[in-house]
């Protein structure tokens, strides 16, 4: 909290090459500040902070209403066409620090895609690296983006009802945080406004606690 009439939050996206991460963190902060676009090799190449303007009648606290200012951290994949694992994790963990050392970290945003099946390997590399970078108590601040949800012609309850058990199990050591976005619908002000009151319901209930990313300079 900057005062009592403003809040805000720091994300960080996370998610393999192809996932639409880039273009999630752009539909966060309404904006076009990370590049995005198909192509045969991973696009996002360093860590880069974008940073909303301010927001309203978003949200509420003590009664109140409060301006609401989005700070999102992109990031390479972890499986990177031209970074090796570890020197991706080497520079997401840096950004973390730099630009998120002080106020902590709200949410990581785990970005997978809704219309790709999550087999166990995968699952497994994704939450080491997670627990790598945020360390054990990476659950607790931890949400999964579907992203590319229009492509399965499915509704929320009918994907959930086909998905896979490890896709499931995944969700539900995050506490089923979740949010299916469509990466093909233009960025829309009331689409957003829901994302982000999802994003801050998950805040909430993990009662405005932050990561603290100071150890990470060791």
């Amino acid at each position: 909290m900057t005062d009592s009439k403003e809040m805000t939050i720091n994300l960080v996206v996370l998610g393999r090459t192809q996932t639409g991460k880039s273009a999630a963190g752009n539909s966060l902060l309404g904006s076009s500040d990370f590049e995005s676009r198909r192509s045969p090799s991973s696009v996002t190449t360093r860590c880069s902070l974008g940073r909303s303007c301010r927001m309203s009648g978003i949200m509420r606290r003590n009664g109140c209403e409060l301006s609401l200012c989005v700070r999102v951290l992109d990031t390479p994949s972890y499986a990177h066409s031209g970074l090796t694992k570890g020197e991706a994790r080497d520079a997401v963990r840096s950004a973390l620090t730099q630009h998120f050392g002080e106020e902590g970290l709200h949410l990581a945003l785990l970005v997978l895609r809704a219309d790709l099946p999550l087999c166990p390997d995968e699952s497994h590399h994704t939450t080491q690296f997670l627990q790598e970078l945020l360390g054990p108590t990476w659950k607790d601040f931890t949400a999964v983006l579907l992203t590319h949800a229009d492509k399965g012609g499915f509704s929320e309850e009918e994907y959930l009802r086909n998905a896979s058990s490890t896709l499931l199990s995944l969700l539900s050591s995050v506490q089923h945080k979740y949010i299916f976005l469509d990466n093909q619908k233009s960025i829309i002000k009331e689409e957003r406004a829901t994302v982000l009151r999802k994003l801050l319901d998950f805040i909430r209930q993990n009662n405005y606690q932050v990561l603290l990313l100071k150890h990470s300079k060791e």
